[in-house]
Protein backbone atom coordinates (compact mmCIF):
# COMPACT_ATOMS: atom_id res chain seq x y z
CA UNK A 1 0.00 0.00 0.00
CA UNK A 2 1.20 3.62 -0.87
CA UNK A 3 2.52 5.26 2.38
CA UNK A 4 0.05 7.97 1.50
CA UNK A 5 -2.72 5.62 1.86
CA UNK A 6 -4.62 3.94 4.90
CA UNK A 7 -6.60 0.44 5.12
CA UNK A 8 -9.63 0.21 6.78
CA UNK A 9 -7.86 -0.27 10.23
CA UNK A 10 -6.07 2.71 10.09
CA UNK A 11 -9.48 4.40 9.06
CA UNK A 12 -10.89 2.88 12.02
CA UNK A 13 -8.42 4.14 14.23
CA UNK A 14 -8.37 7.76 12.90
CA UNK A 15 -12.08 7.61 12.97
CA UNK A 16 -12.32 6.84 16.65
CA UNK A 17 -9.33 9.18 17.50
CA UNK A 18 -11.58 11.90 15.74
CA UNK A 19 -14.30 11.50 18.11
CA UNK A 20 -12.13 11.07 21.56
CA UNK A 21 -8.87 12.06 21.02
CA UNK A 22 -8.65 10.97 24.83
CA UNK A 23 -9.48 7.13 23.44
CA UNK A 24 -7.15 4.76 25.43
CA UNK A 25 -5.35 2.15 23.59
CA UNK A 26 -7.45 -0.52 25.04
CA UNK A 27 -10.24 1.26 23.72
CA UNK A 28 -8.58 1.85 20.19
CA UNK A 29 -7.71 -2.02 19.79
CA UNK A 30 -11.34 -2.53 20.34
CA UNK A 31 -12.10 -1.01 17.64
CA UNK A 32 -9.46 -2.31 15.52
CA UNK A 33 -9.66 -5.63 16.29
CA UNK A 34 -5.81 -5.47 17.23
CA UNK A 35 -3.77 -6.04 20.45
CA UNK A 36 -2.94 -3.25 22.78
CA UNK A 37 0.66 -3.23 21.40
CA UNK A 38 -0.34 -3.78 17.07
CA UNK A 39 -2.71 -0.72 17.69
CA UNK A 40 -0.01 1.41 19.20
CA UNK A 41 2.23 0.84 16.98
CA UNK A 42 -0.51 1.93 14.32
CA UNK A 43 -1.19 4.86 16.08
CA UNK A 44 2.85 6.12 16.52
CA UNK A 45 2.93 4.63 12.53
CA UNK A 46 0.31 7.38 12.15
CA UNK A 47 1.39 10.01 13.85
CA UNK A 48 4.97 9.60 11.73
CA UNK A 49 3.51 9.97 8.57
CA UNK A 50 2.06 13.12 9.84
CA UNK A 51 -1.77 11.66 9.40
CA UNK A 52 -2.25 12.52 12.96
CA UNK A 53 -0.73 15.96 13.71
CA UNK A 54 -1.41 16.44 17.09
CA UNK A 55 -4.51 16.13 19.56
CA UNK A 56 -6.62 18.84 21.51
CA UNK A 57 -9.01 19.47 23.87
CA UNK A 58 -12.11 20.86 22.76
CA UNK A 59 -13.36 23.68 24.55
CA UNK A 60 -17.31 25.40 24.84
CA UNK A 61 -16.72 28.79 24.01
CA UNK A 62 -19.76 29.71 25.84
CA UNK A 63 -18.55 28.42 29.15
CA UNK A 64 -15.27 30.11 28.08
CA UNK A 65 -17.08 33.28 27.75
CA UNK A 66 -16.78 34.01 24.28
CA UNK A 67 -20.33 32.62 22.75
CA UNK A 68 -20.00 35.57 19.44
CA UNK A 69 -18.87 34.00 16.81
CA UNK A 70 -18.60 35.36 12.91
CA UNK A 71 -16.95 34.97 9.99
CA UNK A 72 -14.94 38.12 8.77
CA UNK A 73 -14.01 38.18 4.78
CA UNK A 74 -10.74 41.00 4.48
CA UNK A 75 -10.19 42.24 0.80
CA UNK A 76 -7.02 44.62 0.82
CA UNK A 77 -7.57 48.15 0.29
CA UNK A 78 -5.39 48.37 -2.48
CA UNK A 79 -4.67 45.53 -4.69
CA UNK A 80 -0.92 46.08 -5.34
CA UNK A 81 0.13 45.62 -1.65
CA UNK A 82 1.84 43.10 -0.29
CA UNK A 83 -0.50 39.34 0.37
CA UNK A 84 0.78 39.55 3.96
CA UNK A 85 -2.27 39.56 5.52
CA UNK A 86 -2.58 36.18 7.86
CA UNK A 87 1.54 37.91 9.30
CA UNK A 88 -0.25 40.84 9.83
CA UNK A 89 -3.31 39.55 12.10
CA UNK A 90 -1.62 36.67 13.17
CA UNK A 91 -1.39 38.41 17.10
CA UNK A 92 -4.74 38.83 17.16
CA UNK A 93 -5.73 35.93 19.48
CA UNK A 94 -9.71 36.52 19.02
CA UNK A 95 -8.90 35.16 15.25
CA UNK A 96 -9.41 31.10 15.43
CA UNK A 97 -8.81 30.60 11.67
CA UNK A 98 -7.72 32.17 8.43
CA UNK A 99 -8.61 31.00 5.28
CA UNK A 100 -7.39 31.84 1.75
CA UNK A 101 -10.49 31.66 -0.51
CA UNK A 102 -11.55 32.19 -3.88
CA UNK A 103 -13.99 35.10 -5.23
CA UNK A 104 -14.16 38.79 -4.29
CA UNK A 105 -12.42 38.17 -0.75
CA UNK A 106 -9.07 37.03 -0.07
CA UNK A 107 -9.17 35.57 3.18
CA UNK A 108 -11.79 34.20 5.30
CA UNK A 109 -11.48 34.33 9.47
CA UNK A 110 -13.44 32.82 11.95
CA UNK A 111 -13.31 34.87 15.41
CA UNK A 112 -15.08 34.27 18.50
CA UNK A 113 -15.34 37.04 21.07
CA UNK A 114 -17.29 38.18 24.55
CA UNK A 115 -19.88 40.88 22.88
CA UNK A 116 -21.21 42.29 20.09
CA UNK A 117 -18.50 45.86 21.24
CA UNK A 118 -15.89 43.04 21.34
CA UNK A 119 -16.34 42.19 17.43
CA UNK A 120 -16.72 45.77 16.64
CA UNK A 121 -12.76 46.66 18.62
CA UNK A 122 -11.97 43.00 16.95
CA UNK A 123 -12.65 44.14 13.31
CA UNK A 124 -11.57 47.67 13.65
CA UNK A 125 -8.31 46.09 14.78
CA UNK A 126 -7.96 43.85 11.82
CA UNK A 127 -8.41 46.64 9.66
CA UNK A 128 -5.84 48.86 11.00
CA UNK A 129 -3.30 46.20 11.54
CA UNK A 130 -3.66 44.66 7.74
CA UNK A 131 -5.07 48.18 5.77
CA UNK A 132 -8.19 45.92 4.50
CA UNK A 133 -12.06 46.27 3.61
CA UNK A 134 -14.37 43.87 5.77
CA UNK A 135 -17.74 42.22 5.41
CA UNK A 136 -18.53 40.80 8.83
CA UNK A 137 -21.88 37.67 8.67
CA UNK A 138 -22.50 37.07 12.67
CA UNK A 139 -23.59 33.27 13.48
CA UNK A 140 -26.89 32.81 15.12
CA UNK A 141 -26.04 29.27 15.87
CA UNK A 142 -24.21 26.34 15.14
CA UNK A 143 -25.85 22.66 14.64
CA UNK A 144 -22.29 21.28 14.12
CA UNK A 145 -18.43 21.49 14.10
CA UNK A 146 -15.59 19.62 14.62
CA UNK A 147 -16.77 16.42 12.81
CA UNK A 148 -14.52 13.93 12.91
CA UNK A 149 -12.54 13.51 9.44
CA UNK A 150 -11.69 10.18 7.65
CA UNK A 151 -8.85 9.87 5.12
CA UNK A 152 -10.01 9.38 1.61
Amino acid sequence: MPADETDPTDSAIIAALSANARATLAELSGVAGLSVSATQARVRRLEARGLISGYRAVIDPEVAGKPLAAFVEITPLDPAQPDNAPELIAHLDEIEACHSIAGDAAYMLFVRVATPRDLERLIRDIRSAASVNTRTTVVLQTFFEHRPLSPA
